[in-house]
């Protein structure tokens, strides 16, 4: 299921998305105040909404007539740096040492900006793209186990960890130039985890201008995603809604010989097989 935010006549709104349509939550009885108490209703909210769906229920609205949202705001925006192996390799080289476990570092969640919304570049002059599978956490998680993980997760979303490395860097915790206005394009939609059997084996690209700039596979994780939750929610409660950004690949503005940092008019393009593409335009 492809659950997503949308505005239509200047009103926010739930639904669903099937083919190139989106069929409003509240067409098919099931309204909620956003996604996150979507998320937080369980299970039997999406079981409510399919049955709708079989019954021929609800009020498709083209894609097209629709201006699609960032699928929720999270409690918590959560990003791994360096979890592909290659992606590791040219942080080194840029004197960026490896750190010996999981490096997790907060988008501050201000920065959560829609799938197709302009990116505004502001003040810093090393602007950078970072496609990553983003995991939305389902039922709540506190000490889970890696063999418990999954089930503790809702479904899946692109993410472009937009960062200004000129900031990122002055302090420790490099939540500033992580944390920028609009730096957080998310969506399309979220895949429900039912949908993605495997998030291990997902191909993920970025696209600058139509040239591929990044190009890999999940299976590239040095941290799976089951081993990231149980390392999280050792230390705090994962919350229904919370986004994980598991990592980048290979292939950032700032590891290229020479750098090539983003600037005004780019249109950057992040995808992921199996959930779709979001597209974000920067401007100054």
């Amino acid at each position: 299921m492809k659950l997503a935010r949308f505005e239509i006549k200047q009103v926010a709104r739930l639904g669903v998305v099937v083919d190139d349509t989106v069929v409003p939550l509240d067409s098919l009885g099931v309204d909620f105040s956003d996604m996150v108490a979507l998320i937080e209703a369980g299970p039997g909210a999406l079981e409510r909404i399919a049955r709708a769906l079989d019954a021929g229920e609800g009020d498709p609205v083209p894609l097209a007539k629709v201006r699609l949202l960032a699928p929720l705001r999270p409690r918590k925006f959560l990003g791994l740096g360096m979890n592909y192996r290659r992606h590791a390799d040219e942080a080194r080289a840029l004197g960026i040492a490896f750190p010996d476990g999981q490096m997790w570092f907060n988008k501050q969640t201000s920065c959560i900006n829609g799938p197709y919304d302009d990116v505004a570049q502001g003040v810093t002059g090393k602007l950078d793209y970072e496609v990553e599978l983003g995991v939305v956490i389902g039922a709540a998680a506190k000490s889970v186990g890696e063999g418990e993980a999954s089930a503790h997760i809702f479904g899946y979303l692109v993410v472009n960890d937009v960062s200004a490395r000129d900031w990122q860097f002055q302090s420790p915790t490099i939540t500033l130039g992580k944390s920028f206005d609009t730096h957080g394009p998310i969506g399309p939609w979220i895949v429900t985890a039912d949908e993605i059997p495997d998030p291990a084996i997902l191909d993920v690209r970025c696209l600058v201008n139509d040239e591929v700039r990044q190009s890999s596979n999940t299976e590239q994780f040095i941290h799976s995603i089951p081993a990231q939750i149980a390392h999280l929610s050792t230390a705090f409660t994962l919350e229904p809604g919370d986004i994980l950004a598991t990592g980048t690949p290979e292939g950032v503005g700032a590891a290229l010989q020479p750098p090539r940092f983003l600037a005004p008019g780019d249109v950057v393009r992040c995808e992921i097989a199996g959930i779709g593409f979001i597209e974000n335009r920067i401007v100054p």
